[in-house]
């Protein structure tokens, strides 16, 4: 008897430890599971005033939705790393400040690849090419049809952009600076501000939608030309990614296709 009931009771204690076993090993299964299954995020920085690169429109289900050709190939790059897309509309210069803090992954929205910036972000290659303009009053058109002729008036730029950097060679030429395009254009429509100073397609953009503006035959040049995805410095693995899509984007056609579709969106 004796012999028989330690017997037993090595039974039931091997049975509770296996049994414990199984349960741990069934919970850490699970909770690696979990982990597996979760999307990671890209969250992409901009500031959503800027038709066509980026911009607000009511959705066919009545809700406010971002758009814009920026966006779309966000899109693809968040695609192309299995990611979900996560969008953070901002005030243009506090991007940068967000980019280098973490709190956002990339910034794309009509960037430009000035010097300063390379000293504190990673830029991407040259996605899109555009134009500067200066926009006046229809009235005006004709009377600032130069860049001479834009010396000592007041002029509407954005906020910590290469039009206020353009504005501030111009002689004489009083700065307002704002965070939003469509603020300049309220003060351009206004006569607080004689002129100003946009990215061509943005320009277009507004041009089509308000009334009592319009495109100069003055064109601002800049040696930073052209538009880059911004990536947190020293993040070369990102950038090595995003430069993929960007290159598959631009040889097979995407990012053309996308500004068309953008600027048509842009003026309904």
């Amino acid at each position: 008897m004796k012999k028989r009931g330690i017997l037993l009771m090595a039974v039931l204690l091997l049975t509770t430890v296996l049994a414990a076993c199984g349960q741990d090993k069934a919970a850490k299964n699970s909770s690696q599971g979990a982990g597996t299954e979760e999307t990671k995020k890209l969250i992409l920085g901009l500031s959503a005033d800027f038709p066509p690169y980026e911009f607000h429109i009511k959705n066919e289900n009545g809700e406010d939705e971002i758009v814009g050709f920026d966006v779309e190939i966000a899109k693809e790059i968040a695609k192309d790393m299995g990611a979900e897309l996560e969008i953070k509309d901002m005030v243009f210069s506090s991007l940068l400040n967000e980019l280098g803090s973490g709190r956002v992954d990339i910034v794309i929205s009509g960037l430009s690849p000035s010097p300063d910036r390379a000293e504190s972000i990673e830029m991407s290659q040259i996605y899109y090419n555009a134009k500067q303009a200066v926009v006046a009053r229809e009235a005006d058109k004709d009377k600032y049809a130069t860049l001479e002729s834009l010396e000592g008036l007041k002029i509407g730029v954005q906020k910590s952009s290469i039009q206020e950097d353009i504005a501030k060679e111009i002689p004489g030429a009083k700065l307002t600076s704002l965070a939003k395009i469509s603020d300049i254009i309220m003060q351009l429509n206004s006569g607080r501000v004689d002129v100003a100073i946009i990215e061509g397609p943005v320009a277009e953009s507004f041009v089509k939608n308000v009334e009592g503006i319009a495109i100069t035959d003055a064109v601002p040049v800049t040696e930073d030309e052209g538009y880059v995805v911004g990536i947190k410095k020293g993040n070369i693995e990102l950038l090595d990614q995003v430069n993929t899509t960007l290159d598959r984007l631009i040889q097979d056609g995407s990012i053309e296709k996308f500004v068309k579709e953008a600027s048509e969106l842009s003026i309904r």
